[in-house]
């Protein structure tokens, strides 16, 4: 593994920071015992430099963030950390003064954020696994773009951590959890939730597919519209997400926008988020009348690195909202999701496509997604 990192450049590894062997386990015995992983650049390993996916903004902590030590308690050891944009803030991976990693299906391009670093290692077998975080589809959106696999749990609070794999039945033993197949109805959602953008048939022809199969599995299965409220839940990430970030430092042009939105949020407006986000789950069984949905992951395929970049940050903000337009509703949510590759017809490059629960828990809704993904 190391060998096979240190001959590539840090566009094809991802690393920010690499070990020249894994950290000693604290556990050896443990249940995640011989697990060697990356973490991901926003979160602190003991001893690693945290860049915050900025270069102005490195510091090297004392002790590893809670979700990683917990990790280390069980055995698991860590190699370096994976490349991210600043502050996670976008769905590309082009941290400020840092290498950007190359999608490894489509050179060139983007392999998504914010946990891009992270596809990119375990797209390419270097780690097995990969920790990440998931604030509005960080987790999925590079899985996605990468080709393999994302599992976001259900958690507590807007964003949560987890891992990029290869395999749902490695998500599952990472987060501990015993996936069981439920009795369920499917709703289909083709159309985007959150921007007026034209999606890509072989995406939908990919979502179209997975949905099939599951009724192939005896599921009923019924396509849904976007549910009349999907504006208001859009308002409601935009709150949430840029109000905790009202505090940060000056940065990039683009991380200074984020934090002028969170600083531009009132009280009341924040309080009406938190109450939206509280109620969506049941707004949503109530307008799909199903347990789970289908949609596609992305609009379309990947595009150049600097797409996001470039423009300035009003229109990057909704370029990329355009390009994943369902991704946030599973953490305003805070709904189980996982993204799985699917193979169309004609197409080298898999397409993402995601399961998401809406009365669903995480073990259910791993089981339901290794259905059609095994």
């Amino acid at each position: 593994m190391l060998l096979d990192i240190a001959t590539r450049a840090p566009e094809e590894h991802a690393f920010t920071y690499l070990l020249s062997e894994p950290t000693p386990s604290q556990n050896p015995t443990g249940r995640l015992s011989g697990w060697v992983l990356s973490a991901k650049d926003l979160h602190d390993v003991a001893g690693m430099p945290t860049s915050m996916g900025s270069v102005h903004r490195t510091y090297t902590p004392d002790r590893s963030d809670e979700f990683i030590a917990a990790l280390e308690a069980e055995g698991a050891r860590f190699i370096g950390k994976s490349a991210a944009p600043e502050l996670g803030l976008r769905v590309d991976t082009e941290p400020v003064g840092l290498p950007h990693p190359d999608n490894p299906l489509w050179p060139g391009c983007t392999p998504g954020g914010s946990s891009g670093g992270a596809a990119v290692q375990v797209a390419r077998g270097l780690v097995r696994a990969a920790h990440g975080s998931d604030g509005g589809g960080s987790l999925r959106v590079p899985a996605a773009a990468c080709g393999v696999v994302a599992f976001k749990p259900a958690g507590a609070d807007l964003s949560v951590e987890g891992f990029i794999t290869r395999s749902l039945a490695d998500s599952a033993f990472l987060h501990d959890l015993s996936p069981t197949r439920p009795r369920a109805r499917i709703g289909l959602v083709t159309d985007p939730l959150f921007a007026p953008v034209r999606v890509a048939d072989h995406m939908v022809t990919a979502a179209r597919e997975v949905a099939a199969a599951l009724g192939r599995a005896g599921y009923t299965v019924v396509d849904v519209a976007p549910y009349p409220q999907a504006a208001d839940t859009f308002a409601a990430f935009t709150a949430l997400f840029s109000s905790r970030l009202k505090d940060i430092d000056d940065g990039s042009a683009y991380s200074d926008f984020i934090r002028d939105m969170g600083r531009g949020i009132s009280a009341a407006e924040l309080a009406a988020a938190h109450t939206h986000a509280d109620t969506l789950p049941a707004r949503l069984a109530a307008a799909w009348g199903v347990d789970a949905i289908v949609t596609p992951m992305l609009a379309f395929d990947p595009p150049p690195k600097g797409t996001f970049t470039r423009p300035d940050p009003p229109t990057s903000f909704a370029q990329q909202t355009e390009w994943t337009p369902w991704g946030s509703l599973c953490n305003v949510g805070r709904l189980p999701a996982a993204c799985i590759p699917w193979p169309v017809r004609g197409r080298t490059e898999p397409v993402g496509v995601q399961l998401a629960g809406i009365s669903l828990a995480d073990a259910q809704l791993l089981g339901l997604a290794q259905v059609v993904h095994r």
